[in-house]
C-alpha cells in the first residue's frame, strides 16, 4: 500500500504542473482540468516519492510536478509491477497502461543533470472508475 503525498495539475500544455490538495478523476478522461486528459492510454501519470527524494538528493532542484507527473505515491515502486496492475483508493480505479515513455527533446531537468527520471520510473493509467483524490489518501494495489 502507498500514500499519496503530492497531485499536480497543469491547464495547459507546456507549462509546469503545480501542487493541488485534491482532484477529481473522471473515467475515460483522467483529471478535471488536467491539460493531459482525455480519452487515451496515459490519462493520469504516477511517480514513486521515493525515486523523486533519490534524484533531489543527487543535486536536483525539483518542485513536486516538475517530471509532469499528476500523483507522487510513497511506497509503491511502480515500474516493478506489470501492465495491468489496478490500484484503488477510495472511489477511483486506475489500471497502469504505460511504464516509461521516451523523451524526444530532452527536458530541462535533463539539461541540468543530465539525467531525468520520468522516462524510466513514471507509469501511466487510465480511470476506469472516478471520484476524488485527495494529499493524504491511500492507494493500493487490487486485483479487482
Amino acid at each position: 500500500m502507498g500514500r499519496i503525498t503530492a497531485i499536480c495539475v497543469s491547464e495547459r500544455k507546456g507549462t509546469q504542473k503545480h501542487y493541488v490538495e485534491q482532484a477529481e478523476l473522471r473515467v475515460d478522461h483522467g483529471i478535471v482540468g488536467d491539460a493531459h486528459a482525455g480519452n487515451w492510454h496515459r490519462q493520469v501519470s504516477l511517480l514513486n516519492k521515493e525515486k523523486i527524494d533519490d534524484f533531489r538528493a543527487r543535486g536536483a532542484k525539483v518542485n513536486d510536478g516538475a517530471f509532469g507527473e499528476n500523483i507522487i505515491v510513497e511506497g509503491i515502486d511502480f515500474k516493478t509491477l506489470p501492465i495491468g496492475t489496478r490500484y484503488r483508493s477510495g472511489d477511483v480505479l486506475l489500471e497502469m497502461t504505460q511504464i516509461g515513455k521516451e523523451c524526444h527533446s530532452h527536458c530541462a531537468i535533463y539539461a541540468a543533470m543530465g539525467d531525468c527520471i520520468m522516462p524510466r520510473e513514471g507509469v501511466f493509467c487510465k480511470v476506469l472508475q472516478g471520484g476524488t483524490l485527495r494529499v493524504g489518501d491511500y492507494l493500493e494495489i487490487t486485483e479487482e
